[in-house]
């Protein structure tokens, strides 16, 4: 036991790189057991990590003196400090969902062949802000800075399942329901049982509600604070893009959705 823990020590203090990245993964290691279990004494975090309760000591007082880390004075554990906050605040500002979303959109644009888009709510429009093309021929048309009805878009059609009753009732009050083509749903009860729908599926469809022999599907893009910030969607000719008919295209949509939400800080429990 003695050279276990001699060895230990000799490890967190010997110098060079290595020894400054082992002190790091350590570091990190504390914080991520604190923001799992939510607070945590000194012993269990040394046992967990399987270095010494002294060396735990050590790495627990470096957290606490940059505000990482701080103790509770009754109890004696240790949980993470508003330090964090001050980090995790700093991210989403610097985050572009562009920017974060472009080579998931070209991903899928390769991957299905068809038309893949970004889009976000504005006003009332669901509004395109990036857009990858698949290699056919057939996807030639630029979406990006378009406005499309809500009602009648599968990206529309997630950003409206995510609103509040009253503020979506308020909006749908505002726009109305109208006719792209004889396939838009323009009865609000329809609507509304297609949107419960699509919020426990976590996806919508369209098969040429907006345009004649145009079909889609989209999934959600969530921010760190769990908040639907946007919608990504393929899209691509009826004759030969069928969503219902393709659950690899649900599939491979919903973990793309997943990774950009990722990457806009969202975090799955």
């Amino acid at each position: 036991m003695a050279s276990d823990n001699a060895h230990d020590l000799d490890s967190d203090t010997e110098g060079g790189q290595a020894g400054g990245v082992q002190s790091v993964d350590r570091a990190l290691t504390v914080l991520e057991i604190l923001a799992r279990d939510g607070d945590a004494g000194v012993s269990s975090i040394a046992v967990e990590m399987g270095i010494h309760k002294s060396t735990a000591s050590r790495l627990l007082a470096s957290l606490v003196t940059r505000e990482l880390v701080q103790q509770d004075s009754e109890r004696g554990k240790y949980r993470l400090g508003f330090g964090i906050l001050r980090l995790a605040s700093s991210i989403p500002g610097r985050l572009s969902l562009v920017r974060e979303a472009r080579p998931v959109l070209e991903g899928l644009a390769e991957r299905f062949k068809e038309t893949v888009n970004l889009a976000v709510l504005r006003s009332s429009y669901a509004v395109n802000l990036d857009q990858a093309m698949g290699p056919s021929t057939l996807a030639t048309y630029d979406w990006v800075g378009s406005l499309t009805p809500l009602h009648a878009t599968s990206s529309g059609k997630v950003l409206l399942a995510a609103l509040e009753p009253e503020d979506r009732a308020r909006l749908l009050d505002e726009t109305g329901l109208p006719a792209r083509t004889p396939r838009t749903i323009t009865n609000r009860d329809q609507l509304e049982r297609e949107l419960v729908s699509v919020a426990r599926s976590g996806h919508a469809m369209v098969k040429e509600e907006f345009e004649i022999g145009l079909n889609a599907v989209a999934v959600p893009i969530v921010s760190h604070l769990d908040i639907v910030i946007g919608a990504i969607s393929v899209s691509g000719p009826a004759f030969r893009f069928d969503p219902e008919a393709m659950p690899e295209v649900v599939d491979g949509l919903q973990e793309a959705g997943l990774r950009i939400s990722t990457r806009m800080g969202h975090t799955t429990t």
